[in-house]
């Protein structure tokens, strides 16, 4: 292996980047006892945090010993990904061909920068200086021969002199390899630092540790095994549009709009792209400023983004006089129109009716412009995930946002395992039947048949789902043979076989039940608590219900169809 330095790099590393990601992304106060995990371990803390004894590689239960008012937030790698985007886009402010080496850290060449600020010192002081305004993060620099010395220069602000990064190495305990297997069996072997490790020879490195051990042989000499793979920018796909008369006529403004759509459209076309989330942002002349998003479940065309930009301005400059929020407080002196959401413009499947259908599109244009005039919340849609009961699988989000489900859901369950729905003469259960949860082994079956792997929500019902779930639950009685009520023990064990179900002053037989489903949410909040046992029940009519018991309180919490 050559025996060469690697070219001089510069790494910009923010300490504690995870927490620093939480609190820009999740309002986490990051002056306080903050830690990060993964997998129930300590990846990341505050110094808040440190300085109450808590380190990396804890675990929960010892970090939050030593740290009774801890903060926990679960590791998020797309977080912290995209709360380092801007950190990435403020140092190519100043310096090119930057590379990412993880969220919270990224290196370039040092060359360039240390000959145009006039040293390798004032082109830190420059990118630290420019990531703490354009972004307020706090931010280190380290200069050394290659990526990964570099990487151990930031954490102490250090400039290593050229031709001298072996040396500062050779004094690193062989943990900084970031490879606690080898690192373990090195320090076994009686080698404690780089230094000891880089004196080895390469030959028998690779014959004793594989070829792991001889790239982590290389760092330690000061050595890369790779150039930096450079950060290509993002291409800049906004337009605008600057107005010395301001717009106040809808017509006006909806031309220049369309002048507008049309550059952007043809931008995004140059690059292989198409739009399908459009922002649209004006400035009035006494400088309020407008924003909004369109969505859209297909591609945009230059006519339909002209079109959206028509009916945002038509709710802005005009929206006054249908009850919406007040106009402008002054003509429109700038319009900005931003790609919000891209993708290539092949990439995009179809709807399964294709997206042609005339009354499709007439009924999306109607509910947009609605929201255009009245505001995104004034048309909603209902989307399903996971959840115990049937009232809170279920939330609304405004037209035209993505339909993901706060709290994923699961399969649902096959329909052979939902009972108590039909009489004895289709084969389910009759009076006097109860039916027992799956067992784990069934569960797994189950899950192993699907597509999903995640294992099923703690305490949901299965399926069918209710057609009808009540606002407010409606109270019900529910009767055993002898005309008492049936109640549920703290074992679930019934004090006796649901016989009759008491709806109002209307008795109704009961031909089928299933059930309890026990709830036990908020248990460590008496205040929030909320416990009950939950049944499927059929009576003689046909009807079937969704029945829950809480405090000796029967109720019809929802309808099955």
């Amino acid at each position: 292996m050559s025996a060469a330095s690697g070219p001089r790099t510069l790494l910009v590393w923010c300490p504690d980047w995870p927490v620093v990601a939480a609190e820009i992304v999740e309002g986490v106060s990051a002056a306080g006892p903050v830690v990060v995990l993964r997998g129930n371990r300590v990846v990341a803390c505050s110094e808040a945090a440190r300085a109450e004894g808590v380190r990396r590689g804890l675990r929960r239960r010892e970090a939050q010993g030593r740290c009774p008012q801890l903060v926990v937030v679960e590791h998020d790698p797309g977080r912290d990904a995209r709360a380092f985007e801007p950190v990435v886009a403020a140092v190519e402010e100043v310096a090119v061909g930057v590379e990412v080496v993880r969220p919270g850290a990224c290196a370039l060449a040092a060359r360039g920068p240390s000959r145009y600020f006039g040293g390798e010192e004032r082109a830190a002081e420059r990118i630290v200086e420019q990531v703490a305004q354009a972004c307020a993060v706090e931010s280190q620099v380290g200069i050394a021969d290659g990526v990964f010395a570099a990487g151990l220069a930031a954490r102490g602000g250090r400039i290593v002199a050229a031709g001298r990064t072996r040396e500062f190495l050779a004094s690193v305990t062989i943990e900084a390899l970031e490879r606690p297997a080898l690192a373990d069996l090195l320090r076994r072997l009686g080698v404690a630092t780089l230094g000891d490790f880089a004196a080895l020879p390469a030959s028998d490195v690779l014959t004793r540790f594989g070829f792991d051990g001889a790239l982590a042989h290389r760092l330690a000499a000061g050595l890369d095994h790779r150039p930096l793979a450079v950060r290509q920018p993002p291409p800049d796909l906004d337009v605008s549009g600057t107005y010395d008369e301001p717009l106040e006529r809808v017509d006006v403004a909806a031309f220049a709009g369309r002048a507008l759509a049309e550059r952007l459209h043809d931008r995004l076309a140059a690059h292989g792209l198409a739009c399908t989330r459009l922002g649209i942002e004006a400035v009035t002349a006494d400088g309020q400023e407008l924003h909004r998003v369109w969505r859209h479940d297909g591609m945009l065309t230059a006519a339909a983004i002209a079109e959206r930009v028509r009916w945002q301005l038509d709710g802005w400059l005009t929206g006054a006089r249908r009850g919406a929020p007040a106009r402008p407080t002054a003509g429109l002196v700038r319009l900005r129109l931003v790609p919000d959401g891209v993708l290539v413009h092949l990439g995009l499947q179809p709807g399964l009716w294709g997206d042609t259908g005339a009354e499709r599109e007439r009924a999306h244009r109607a509910l947009s412009r609605i929201q255009g005039l009245l505001g995104p919340e004034s048309v909603l849609t209902a989307v399903t995930g996971g959840g115990r009961s049937a009232d809170d699988q279920v939330r609304f989000v405004p037209w035209g946002d993505e339909r993901e489900p706060a709290r994923p859901g699961t399969p649902p369950m096959p329909m052979e395992n939902f009972v108590a729905i039909a009489g004895e003469e289709t084969g389910q259960i009759s009076q006097g039947e109860h039916t027992e949860k799956p067992g784990k082994g069934e569960q797994a079956g189950r899950r192993g048949e699907g597509k999903d792997d995640r294992p099923p929500w703690p305490g949901r019902l299965p399926a069918p789902s209710p057609a009808l779930v009540l606002p407010l639950p409606a109270p019900a009685v529910v009767l055993d043979e002898t005309g008492t009520p049936v109640g549920v023990s703290a074992r679930l064990e019934l004090s006796g076989t649901p016989a009759v179900l008491m709806i109002g002053d209307e008795p109704a037989g009961i031909t089928g039940w299933a059930g309890p489903w026990p709830v036990d949410e908020r248990w460590w909040a008496p205040a929030e608590s909320r416990r009950r046992a939950r049944f499927q029940m059929t009576v003689a009519d046909g009807r079937a219900f969704l029945l829950s018991l809480s405090s000796g309180h029967w109720a019809i919490e929802a309808i099955y169809d």
